[in-house]
């Protein structure tokens, strides 16, 4: 028995020892097995999952799809890495991942590390747990499933970036906290690629440039900031931000203290704004679709009533 290493960060990828697992081309087959994945914690209903990917179709024939997708899917599983069990778990009204399939799944490790944080108050407690955090943000090699842009797909896509952003905030902490400000440094910009009007990570930068000794990348970093935040959001530095750089254009920041970065000034407020409504907006999506589900399952029923 062979452990399949499947990667959804980034482009989609299925492997055995290195080798792609064939007979995934179909795009429905490998959308089928993708949501599996993501909810391999809890079966789903076939019907459910054949309104999900052939809501187009009508009922039988997107049953028929979702069999012939499953049968597909199973085939190629099996021969790429002979199970001694099935690695997905059906029946008449059930389908799932088998909770013991032999497989290497990186948003599994990447889940698990972000709900040691969260039970540990998004702090990072020791070394050992700064290095878990570390190697799951590490895994995080793209957006999940780039490329794909159905509504269900991109609800998952935001929430694992937002895991991303606290998983790469409490590495920042605890970076100034030891003042291990190189990596400090990288992890805010490695936040600052995805959101680059954070305005918080760009104070932060700052800070960790100048008590790196670097006064005049701290200086550049604030400029960067307000170029960005003009461009992006149409607003200037928040207050926050201004005396953070005359701390550190005067050179006193070890002797003041800075405005708490807990404080959302205007600036920042429109950046978690656009977020919520990019949110909002997905979540929209997603309930008029389930609203159109909903009737289309009504008017099957209505024409079939001894269903």
């Amino acid at each position: 028995m062979e452990t399949l290493t499947i990667s959804l960060f980034g482009r989609f990828h299925c492997a055995v020892n290195g080798r792609p697992v064939g007979r995934l081309e179909a795009r429905k087959v490998q959308e089928l097995f993708i949501y599996l994945l993501l909810h391999r914690s809890r079966p789903c209903t076939r019907e459910a999952l054949a309104t999900l990917l052939w809501g187009e179709r009508d009922e039988v024939h997107a049953k028929k799809y979702l069999r012939q997708a499953l049968w597909q899917l199973h085939s190629a599983l099996e021969s790429a890495c002979h199970p001694h069990r099935p690695l997905l778990s059906a029946d008449n009204e059930w389908i799932g991942i088998h909770p013991e399939a032999p497989l290497w799944l990186d948003v599994e490790i990447f889940e698990a590390a972000y709900t040691t944080l969260r039970s540990q108050g998004n702090r990072v407690s020791s070394p050992q747990a700064a290095e878990m955090l570390y190697q799951a943000a590490a895994l995080y090699q793209g957006d999940l499933l780039e490329g794909w842009y159905q509504d269900w797909c991109i609800f998952e896509r935001e929430r694992f970036l937002q895991m991303y952003f606290a998983m790469l905030d409490a590495l920042i902490d605890h970076a100034e906290q030891t003042q291990n400000y190189a990596d400090g440094v990288h992890f805010c910009e490695l936040v600052l690629r995805k959101d680059p009007a954070r305005e918080r990570t760009h104070r932060r930068l700052m800070r960790l440039h100048y008590r790196a000794g670097n006064r005049s990348a701290a200086l550049r970093q604030f400029e960067l900031c307000t170029e960005i935040l003009q461009r992006e959001l149409n607003v200037a530095p928040s207050k926050s931000t201004l005396a953070l750089y005359e701390e550190i254009r005067s050179e006193r920041l070890e002797t003041l203290a800075s405005l708490p970065d807990a404080t959302l000034a205007p600036g920042e407020m429109q950046a978690v704004l656009a977020e919520l409504t990019q949110l909002q907006n997905t979540l929209l999506q997603m309930l008029q679709q389930v609203h159109s589900n909903i009737e289309r399952m009504e008017h099957i029923m209505r024409s079939h009533p001894a269903l």
